[in-house]
């Protein structure tokens, strides 16, 4: 059976299954932490479908028809991600985005952000951050603390207007002022540098609850 013949397929068993009230496609950007966002999501009820970014066209996307979108974590950059960039342009406005680490960077990107090196890798390392309590940050601790796993971030210099910082690192973090969360000022687009799922992010599940309640 040809690739493209066997994706068809799956998008046609996908969107025939049980409804569900929340559907969440996943786009996987070959990273290992994927599968802990989906078990979270599933555990807050929602439908989730993964596809890999190389494996899945934003036709197969709409015919699914999802409720919101996820661009996950992955270990390269934006440009390197597949139909990330691509899924962030054509359904801006039309359903609620998330970005996390990898997929943060690509929104940063996609508005015309500059994706630098960060001035410390984090791998696996907690920070208090503090935000604005909007979005996905609504009714969270404040200071939050939060896993990173990152070597890149959005230079907070060339944010573009469109976009609004929502979390940074805190003024006693080795490195304070750093972006860890933005959204769209106009869109329902938000992305967070951090990984939610991780054992060590306080309130993962809320934040996570906080996009399923996005129409």
């Amino acid at each position: 059976m040809a690739h493209g013949q066997a994706v068809q397929e799956k998008v046609v068993q996908e969107k025939t299954a049980q409804p569900s009230v929340k559907r969440v496609v996943m786009l996987d950007n070959y990273d290992s932490f994927t599968f802990n966002i989906v078990q979270y999501l599933g555990e807050l009820g929602a439908d989730v479908l993964t596809h890999r970014n190389d494996e899945i066209s934003i036709a197969d996307i709409e015919a699914l028809a999802p409720t919101h979108l996820v661009i996950s974590p992955g270990p390269c950059t934006p440009s390197e991600a597949g139909l990330s960039m691509e899924v962030i342009h054509h359904f801006a406005g039309r359903l609620p985005i998330l970005g996390v680490c990898l997929g943060h960077q690509a929104i940063g990107q996609v508005y015309g952000g500059k994706v630098v090196r960060a001035p410390q890798v984090m791998h696996g390392k907690t920070s208090a951050i503090e935000h604005t309590g909007q979005g996905v940050f609504a009714g969270l601790e404040n200071p939050l603390e939060v896993t990173r796993y990152h070597s890149l971030i959005v230079e907070k210099e060339s944010l573009p207007e469109c976009l609004e910082i929502t979390a940074w690192t805190s003024d006693d973090d080795i490195t304070p002022g750093l972006i860890m969360g933005l959204r769209h000022r106009k869109l329902d687009i938000e992305g967070v540098q951090f990984h939610p799922e991780s054992i060590l992010t306080r309130q993962g599940h809320e934040l996570l609850a906080n996009f399923l309640k996005r129409a």
